[in-house]
C-alpha cells in the first residue's frame, strides 16, 4: 500500500500570531488606564481637604479675615489684646452705643509688642470707624465680619501696610493677620 504524502511542515516563523499576546497588551493598557483615573481622583481629594479648591471662591468673602493657611502647632497664634472701646453709633432711631473689646491676632511676639508704640493712633482709627457706623450696619453677623475687615485694615495702615487690592487678601502678608471681637454689645 502506498503511503500518504508525508504533510509538509510549516516553518516556524510562518505561525499564526497567538491571542495571548494581544490579550495581555489589552489588560495592561486598561490597568494602567485605571491607575491614572485613580491617581487623578486622589490628588483632586487632597486638593479639596487643604481648601485649595474654594480660595478663589471665596477670595473677596467675610471669611478672609483669617488667612486660609494651616495653623502650626509648635507655634501657637499671638495675640494682643486691646483695652474696650465704648463709642456712640451713628444716630438711626435713638442714641446707640457700642461697647466692644478686641484683639488681633499677629505674626510674632516682636510685632505685639510693637504694637503698644502704635497704640494710640490705632484706637484713634478704631474709635473713628466704629462711630461711623450705625447700629443695622453691626447687627448682623455679615455686618461685624465685614467690621472685623475694615479694622484690619486700618490697624495695618497704621503700621504702614496699605490695605491689599480686592481680591487678593489671603495673597499679602500684613503683621496684623486677624481682628477678633472677645465682646460686642449694642445697646
Amino acid at each position: 500500500m502506498a503511503k500518504a504524502p508525508n504533510k509538509p511542515e510549516a516553518p516556524a516563523g510562518d505561525a499564526p500570531p497567538k491571542k495571548s499576546g494581544k490579550m495581555l497588551m489589552i489588560i495592561i493598557i486598561v490597568v494602567v488606564v485605571l491607575l491614572i483615573v485613580v491617581a487623578g481622583a486622589i490628588g483632586a481629594l487632597i486638593l479639596l481637604k487643604k481648601g485649595g479648591g474654594e480660595a478663589a471662591d471665596h477670595a473677596d468673602a467675610p471669611a478672609a479675615v483669617t488667612p486660609s493657611t494651616a495653623v502650626d502647632l509648635s507655634h501657637p497664634p499671638v495675640f494682643a489684646e486691646l483695652d474696650a472701646f465704648t463709642v456712640n453709633l451713628r444716630r438711626e432711631e435713638g442714641d446707640h452705643y457700642l461697647q466692644a473689646i478686641l484683639a488681633l491676632r499677629v505674626t510674632d511676639q516682636k510685632t505685639a509688642d510693637a504694637l503698644k508704640g502704635f497704640m494710640p493712633e490705632i484706637r484713634h482709627r478704631i474709635n473713628l470707624l466704629l462711630s461711623s457706623k450705625l447700629p443695622s450696619e453691626v447687627q448682623t453677623i455679615e455686618g461685624r465680619e465685614a467690621l472685623a475687615l475694615e479694622i484690619l485694615d486700618q490697624v495695618n495702615s497704621a503700621l504702614g501696610f496699605p490695605p491689599p487690592p480686592p481680591g487678593q487678601r489671603s495673597a499679602v502678608a500684613t503683621p496684623v493677620q486677624a481682628v477678633l471681637f472677645n465682646s460686642f454689645i449694642i445697646q
